[in-house]
């Protein structure tokens, strides 16, 4: 197998670290291709690798898998370790990932992923709130079933990568969980690659205007510990 996975910028790309950590905690080796979000206008550069001109997309020689989700799937079908090995704690695992994948979007919207920013919220709407709340219920129900230290159960899985980002925006913004939800969170941003991923966001002089417009309406920053440009 050679696999290339195209990510974008680390420090603003959620939904491209899903995969890079997945595949960086489980050792399944990969050539990382980083094509950042910068300049006026690279929809063309994105398209020329991705269909949908977006990030994250895998190359497996001739074949093409594009988002998080897909991707994740495809592996399984080729790895171990990708879901759980218990099928309880598997389904568990794939429902989760799969209302992360489709759901929060006010945690999204109102919380865009930015590793090196400490944010506080203006303000914190009901339906983010909610959102808060579902995540620590989901965590809690996740690790009290499975018995932890991560979500489904003793190993790393694509349920914890897929909740990653929401470790590092609970860290930017300050969001409140239930203590065995906190823990998680620990425990994820402590995680090697996870560090690995951090270091490289805060080494990044790249800036997009569109996310750092998204904080800015929205929070006060506190502190940045991004390098310079």
């Amino acid at each position: 197998m050679a696999y290339a996975l195209f990510t974008a910028n680390r420090n603003y790309s959620s939904w491209s670290l899903r995969p890079w950590l997945l595949m960086r905690a489980l050792d399944i080796p990969f050539d990382d291709r980083l094509v950042p979000f910068a300049g006026a206008d690279n929809a063309a550069e994105f398209h020329s690798f991705a269909p949908n001109g977006k990030v994250p997309c895998l190359h497996d020689e001739d074949i093409v898998v594009w988002d998080s989700l897909a991707i994740v799937e495809y592996l399984a079908e080729r790895h171990q370790g990708v879901w759980p090995s218990d099928p309880v704690a598997r389904a568990w695992a794939r429902c989760a990932a799969a209302e992360m994948h489709s759901g929060f979007s006010p945690l999204r919207n109102i919380c865009p992923m930015s590793v090196g920013v400490r944010a506080e919220l203006i303000a914190i709407p009901p339906a983010l709130q909610a959102d808060i709340d579902r995540i620590s219920e989901l965590f809690t129900e996740g690790l009290d079933r499975f018995g932890g230290p991560w979500l489904a159960g003793a190993e790393f899985s694509a349920v914890d990568a897929f909740f990653a980002p929401v470790a590092f925006r609970v860290r930017s913004f300050g969001l409140v969980l239930s203590d065995a939800a906190n823990g998680w969170v620990g425990r994820m941003l402590g995680h090697p690659a996870m560090l690995d991923w951090e270091a490289m966001g805060l080494a990044e002089t790249w800036r997009d205007p569109a996310h750092e417009d998204e904080i800015a309406a929205v929070a006060s920053i506190t502190a940045d510990y991004r390098a310079g440009i």
